[in-house]
């Protein structure tokens, strides 16, 4: 029995390394002779990076860059294959980079994520893909275009800097100067949000809030995000807001599309294509799955949903083990999952579960795999074939 491990991480307990390692020594212990793989996934969020170099013995280059708010910092995207790099905007770009009490979109740029794809681009990476969650910004992808030679002015002839304040500024756009590079370069963008720039359910209205944006604030950016959608629609005759996505990332969406003619797609479906998955999968009799706590959500972009129909199309039956079940994850069933694990197995505190995660996740596969054991039975026993 040939048996494929690809689980997302349980946030702040288990990676999907351990996880791995866990699922191969149980699954061992009920058959001896069974044929273990493990990959760690994720589904175009944090830990894409980790994932995508661990399962194609990648590299990490680390460079000097940009933050937030344009202060020094060092970060990381991950390269394989000679051509490929993959890029989690967050790592030079990310809210958490930034302190609560500091939070202002006016005031931030996503300068180092472009920083980190002139990088690539200058080290002849030529299939980049780049991750857009969680960022700390609202600057329209502005800053990025930047750090790649574009240059927005305003109607003075000023150069912008590419900070969210200065989206109501722009007045023209000169791409004369753009990484040339770039037109060789086949980009990817791992979006699983559906937003377009501006309007109620745009970049700023939707996301701004979170990243501190007051009533006022808010007010302002939009009257920017719309400014920039026109100067967009002037320059390329694009109209950003008919495409899904453009808002993603504080409009990091827009840019990426417009000037980088990315292709934007489902984060874990292109984390998949990125580790070849598909060629993973041959061969194999059942995979393991799973994340810490699925839902209704699940079905919609996460690891589970995109391990399941990539498992569907090849007839293989797929399991996941989560940490807790909520509200419709039996949906998932619709989606290649055949049966659901949690690993939480009495009444217990979220503290508890995750102190104890390892005893539990462990106790959960030993369970899995014990009724895997009992399945084969109920196909065999007639044939007086050994269990094994």
């Amino acid at each position: 029995m040939k048996l494929l491990f690809a689980s997302d991480s349980f946030k702040g307990s288990l990676t999907s390394r351990q996880i791995v390692a866990i699922l191969t020594e149980t699954a061992k212990q009920i058959f001896p002779s069974c044929q273990c793989t493990g990959i760690s996934v994720a589904d175009g969020g944090e830990g894409t990076v980790e994932a995508v170099v661990q399962a194609m013995n990648g590299q990490i280059q680390t460079i000097d860059a940009h933050g937030p708010f344009m202060e020094p910092v060092s970060c990381s995207y991950g390269v394989f294959h000679g051509d490929h790099a993959v890029i989690e905007m967050a790592a030079a770009s990310g809210l958490p980079m930034v302190p609560e009490e500091k939070r202002n979109p006016l005031h931030t740029t996503t300068y180092g994520t472009g920083e980190m794809i002139r990088d690539a681009l200058d080290r002849g990476y030529r299939k980049i893909a780049i991750a857009i969650g969680g960022s700390a910004t609202n600057d329209g992808g502005m800053g990025a275009m930047v750090a790649l030679g574009i240059r927005f002015l305003d109607k003075e002839g000023n150069l912008l800097a590419g900070f969210g304040s200065d989206l109501e500024n722009v007045k023209s756009i000169d791409l004369s100067a753009l990484h040339p590079a770039v037109k060789e370069t086949e980009f990817t963008v791992m979006c699983d949000v559906t937003n377009p720039l501006t309007g109620p359910d745009g970049a700023t209205y939707t996301f701004g809030k979170q990243k501190g944006g007051t009533a006022e604030i808010l007010s302002q950016l939009e009257k920017g995000m719309e400014n920039y959608a026109f100067r967009l629609k002037e320059l390329t005759g694009i109209d950003v807001n008919q495409i899904k996505g453009t808002g993603a990332a504080g409009g990091l969406g827009a840019a990426l599309k417009v000037f980088l003619h990315a292709d934007m797609k489902s984060g874990i479906d292109t984390v998949l294509d990125l580790i070849e998955f598909d060629s993973m999968l041959e061969g194999v009799d059942l995979v393991i799955t799973g994340e810490g706590r699925m839902d209704w959500q699940s079905a919609f972009g996460k690891v589970p949903s995109g391990i399941g129909m990539r498992c569907r199309a090849k007839n293989i039956p797929a399991i996941a083990i989560v940490g807790g079940m909520g509200d419709g994850a039996e949906q998932l069933y619709d989606f290649g999952i055949e049966s659901i694990v949690t690993t939480v197995s009495g009444i217990m505190s979220i503290e508890e579960a995750m102190e104890r995660a390892e005893e539990l996740y462990r106790n959960a596969a030993e369970r899995t795999f014990r009724m895997l054991r009992a399945g084969k039975c109920l196909g065999q026993t007639e044939k007086g074939e050994e269990i094994r």
